[in-house]
């Protein structure tokens, strides 16, 4: 038992590294002559926004966002997409060293290991995961001598009290660093010490076992289980909910065993000596961000709910409500005239903003980029806006953009204040948004945006972006910085005479023009 405590501090700091690996972003500068060249990478425990150059080409990689576990909701519609999905390759072919999701999911029906990384272009750790029915004593003697021997098991919410797994701590005392949900350590009752290969399958097959009650588990014990969230890697992306949806879609039990592999000084594997293990036993690798991003791409995520007619004083729009099956968060979409067949539809994404769309902030421009996409869509006479709630403060939520604010009063810019929150600096996902697209009958649009992660976003869904429209808003004493700040460091497009320009607008009050394409 000594020896396995030992080992749980080595895996403890693996886990402890990981929020620090989280933190250390890298931001490429980028102006519009270099904006193809963009790199700009994000991540929390909560979320992901990744994009990286391929080729010379900047390639979206995965957008992840919080939400529960998708399932069926009343509506008036529901949106179909296995059609637009399967017409998507898996963004893991890209690199022959990691497998793709099919791979992984018929090796683990078929009881082998599959090896998952938290992100394959950053030194962070990997683990081994099975489903927990397909545990044998063997296996576990692999797991037990390739990792760090702390070996946990994956399990639902509902489940955990249904056995009789209560937390560790309370969720509000828990001081991991990632907020891993350790419950009480158990033991099947017909284990003997419960620390031999052969005891701990056991118990970790029990666990998988639909049948076993509170009364088979013996506590505290040398297996580890971990209270996975609900909705899994779409809601947190982590191993622990990895290895849940792993398991379901590879038609087991939602029970998966973990356990994150080590080197032979006990130092935590990187991405190289991954790969190199891997190869070695012929085990497939994937990550984390290709699963959120295959479960995003094939998964239904909203039902459309409502529609009335909305006039406003840019003329009259249809308004289409849609609800999450994530979280029951409430998006909607202002058509104007037919979509037809939703070809080259002059379309905006907008992410909710109370400040600047409700309350006319002035440290922003969300609220005039509103304003002015409505004016466009109107002009045009056919049109979508979509506005995704739940993304305030590009998805860190009011509370922390508040706090956001007076760090930046005290001289640090939208990026920096962030990141001095330990939070990402932006982890919206535009998924969703595609799948209202879709919902509507778009097919091709003219994307008004000045943010090439949201072009990229949503071309990813079997929508066709043809043109980006740019939305210049007049710039202020108060927003220049902001602006400023995501022409430079968040690869926004804007003109290159900027600075200038902003010196005349700030007094005149006028748009900015010039050439951003």
């Amino acid at each position: 038992m000594a020896a396995l405590l030992t080992q749980g501090v080595s895996m403890g700091a693996c886990r402890a590294e990981r929020l620090t690996s989280a933190c250390a972003r890298t931001h490429a500068l980028a102006s519009p002559a270099s904006a193809p060249a963009m790199n700009l990478k994000q991540r929390s425990h909560t979320g992901f926004t990744l994009r990286q150059p391929r080729g010379g080409k900047e390639t979206f990689v995965m957008s992840a966002h919080n939400g529960r576990h998708p399932q069926r909701t009343s509506g008036i519609r529901t949106a179909a997409f296995a059609t637009a999905a399967q017409q998507i390759p898996e963004p893991s072919a890209r690199d022959t060293q990691f497998g793709t999701i099919d791979e992984a999911l018929v090796a683990m029906a078929a009881g082998k290991f599959v090896v998952v990384l938290d992100d394959e272009d950053r030194e962070n750790e990997g683990d081994l995961i099975m489903p927990a029915e397909k545990m044998t004593p063997e296996a576990m003697g692999f797991m037990v001598k390739h990792t760090s021997g702390l070996v946990c098991v994956a399990i639902e919410p509902k489940r955990c009290q249904e056995l009789n797994l209560p937390q560790m701590v309370a969720s509000q005392e828990n001081e991991d660093r990632m907020l891993t949900a350790y419950t009480i350590s158990c033991d099947h009752m017909s284990t003997s010490t419960g620390i031999s290969a052969a005891d701990r399958s056991a118990t970790v097959r029990a666990l998988a076992d639909p049948s076993t009650q509170p009364n088979d588990l013996r506590r505290p014990g040398h297996v580890f289980p971990l209270r996975a969230r609900e909705g899994g890697v779409l809601k947190r992306g982590g191993h622990t909910e990895a290895a849940v949806d792993m398991a379901r879609m590879a038609g087991c039990a939602p029970v998966g065993v973990i356990c994150e592999i080590v080197n032979e000084d006990g130092s935590c594997s990187r991405t190289p000596e991954l790969l190199k293990f891997a190869a070695e036993h012929g085990l497939v690798v994937i990550t984390i961000a290709d699963l959120i991003t295959y479960r995003t791409r094939s998964e239904r995520l909203v039902d459309r709910t409502a529609v009335a007619r909305l006039p406003t004083k840019h003329g009259t729009f249809s308004m289409y409500s849609y609800k999450s099956v994530l979280d029951g968060i409430e998006h909607v979409a202002m058509v104007k005239g037919e979509i037809g067949d939703g070809k080259d539809l002059l379309v905006r994404v907008h992410s909710e903003c109370l400040t600047g769309d409700i309350f006319m902030s002035s440290r922003c421009d969300c609220g005039e980029q509103l304003e002015l996409a409505m004016k466009e869509v109107a002009a045009e006479g056919r049109g979508v806006i979509v506005y995704l709630r739940g993304q305030e403060g590009r998805g860190i939520g009011l509370t922390h953009k508040l706090l956001a604010y007076n760090l930046q009063d005290q001289g640090r810019d939208t990026v920096e204040a962030n990141e001095d929150l330990g939070l990402p600096v932006d982890s919206r996902e535009y998924g969703i948004g595609a799948q209202i697209l879709q919902d509507l009958g778009v097919s091709t649009m003219r994307l008004m945006t000045n943010n090439p992660s949201k072009y990229q976003g949503l071309k990813g869904y079997g929508l066709e972006v043809v043109g980006r429209v740019p939305l210049m808003t007049p710039i202020n004493p108060e927003n220049r910085r902001y602006i400023e700040t995501k022409r430079t460091k968040m690869g926004h497009l804007y003109p290159t005479d900027f600075g200038a320009t902003e010196q005349k607008n700030s007094s005149e009050g006028e748009a900015v023009n010039g050439n951003v394409n």
